[in-house]
């Protein structure tokens, strides 16, 4: 699944539709010109279903802080 599908899954969200359809991926990747597979699109909203984006979203963050990132620092 590319991201694109997330981030117009996610631009749906935040202009105020609380449970983005797959029909609102397609809208928004088509007004940009990018093609939509619907069934990835409604893969997407099927595994979000239930879900609220923000508590997704943080524990995206939270896995992320497992990686670390830490710049060695020069001796």
């Amino acid at each position: 699944m590319g991201m694109k599908y997330a981030a117009a899954y996610m631009m749906a969200a935040l202009a105020g539709k609380e449970a983005p359809t797959a029909a609102d991926i397609k809208k928004i990747l088509e007004s940009v010109e990018a093609e939509c597979d619907e069934s990835v699109a409604s893969k997407l909203v099927s595994e979000m279903e239930g879900k609220a984006i923000h508590e997704v979203v943080k524990e995206g963050k939270d896995k992320l802080k497992n990686f670390g990132g830490e710049i060695g620092r020069a001796s």
